[in-house]
């Protein structure tokens, strides 16, 4: 036999022994043979100038807060076989920024995993945009010795190839890894400067690299709301976001049950108390995961990638609307993990619709007016043009 036919035969026994499904099978198949006959070349970007945010001053982010607040989602969290894994909580739980820690440290009950959710505000003249993003030190969904092998597969196949040969259907395929981040995009229309008198009108969740599309009530799916506040549901193992029903459907691998999260201002501990209700505080990602990201790769961050340039729609003072350049470049995009599928989780800059890969990385966070206009295919009346936002350099206040 010869030594390829002889490789092909054994990769295709070790992908019926792993149980793999068609996606995971189709881009091991074309990253390994095109890898054994590419060469490896390995490139790194180079650090760029970064946006600033342009209101670094308390008075603005106590407004953030305040937004912020005034949504901040319901959460209803599927508990599977290791419930600490699924608490949600702050990457820095364990007293330290490094991400290849996180997994073992989940085990260690020294460390409290107190319910803290990471938010971001932009505003456009009509709209509040707040992104929340829910952290869990592991994603434990799939086993971690079918994704340790799993994982070694795929990556010493694009380390051969020189790169990843699939157009980024690896992307697409993992299974356990070290820290998990998921979220969603709370969209508002303003009644005034207060935002309490605003609407929620839009919400989309982040659930295994798709964007789910909702609205409070209307046409397409519907959300549940507790007055402006978003139901949600956190899967068990994997974390995906979706509208919270409460069925059998949804519930059946929460085999402990669910612990309900409610912004309260309190960082409770689960583990600290008999309820199943835990109070949750808020942090800012500008602070903590953005400031982090800075430096590109780094303790927190095992992978960075170069944002360059995006294009946006910003009003100014006098209600002019116009098109600006904003340089970003090169952040950390993936957070450090050496458990399972290595440096798989993503902050909010680096998450992706597996459906929309034509478009730029980052879009949601960024320019998320832009990206619900085009969702909801919404009119004139809706404006995708920001007075504020941090991460671009804009504020018309």
């Amino acid at each position: 036999m010869k030594r390829s036919d002889h490789f092909l035969s054994n990769l295709r026994s070790l992908m019926i022994l792993l149980h793999l499904n068609a996606s995971c099978c189709a881009a091991l198949f074309v990253i390994l043979l095109i890898a054994l006959a590419a060469v490896a070349q390995e490139t790194r970007p180079r650090r760029t100038t970064t946006a600033a945010n342009p209101a670094d001053s308390p008075e603005r982010q106590a407004r953030d807060r305040q937004i912020a607040i005034q949504f901040a989602p319901v959460l209803y969290q599927g508990l599977g076989s290791h419930p600490r894994s699924d608490y949600v909580t702050n990457f820095d739980y364990d007293g330290d920024w490094k991400g290849d820690n996180n997994w073992k440290n989940v085990d260690n009950k020294r460390y409290p995993l107190r319910a803290y959710v990471y938010f971001s505000v932009s505003e456009t003249s009509t709209h509040y945009f707040v992104h929340y993003a829910f952290f869990h030190p592991r994603d434990y969904k799939g086993g971690l010795v079918k994704s340790t092998l799993l994982e070694t597969l795929l990556r010493e196949g694009i380390k051969h190839a020189g790169g990843d040969p699939t157009g980024g259907l690896a992307d697409d395929v993992a299974l356990s890894h070290e820290n998990d981040l998921e979220g969603c995009l709370v969209v508002a229309e303003k009644s005034g400067e207060d935002p309490a008198g605003a609407t929620v009108q839009f919400v989309e969740t982040l659930a295994h690299n798709r964007y789910l599309k909702y609205r409070p009530a209307g046409a397409g799916e519907t959300i549940q709301m507790k007055g402006q506040r978003p139901l949600l549901f956190i899967e068990p193992k994997g974390h995906g976001v979706y509208a919270y029903t409460g069925d059998g459907a949804q519930l059946k691998d929460s085999i402990n049950g669910t612990l309900v999260y409610s912004y309260t201002g309190q960082a409770e501990d689960p583990d600290a108390t008999d309820s199943r209700s835990v109070g949750y505080d808020l942090i800012p990602i500008y602070t903590t995961l953005w400031k982090n990201a800075q430096s590109g790769e780094n303790d927190t961050y095992g992978e960075s990638l170069d944002y360059k340039v995006f294009s946006v729609l910003i009003r100014n003072l006098k209600g002019e609307d116009s098109t600006v350049e904003r340089q970003i470049g090169t952040l950390g995009s993936a957070f450090r993990g050496s458990v399972g599928f290595k440096n798989k989780a993503r902050p909010p800059w680096a998450w992706f619709d597996q459906m929309e890969k034509d478009r730029p990385r980052g879009e949601w966070f960024f320019d998320p007016a832009a990206v619900i206009a085009r969702h909801f295919n919404l009119g004139k009346s809706f404006s995708s043009a920001y007075i504020y936002n941090p991460y671009l350099n804009v504020s018309s206040y």
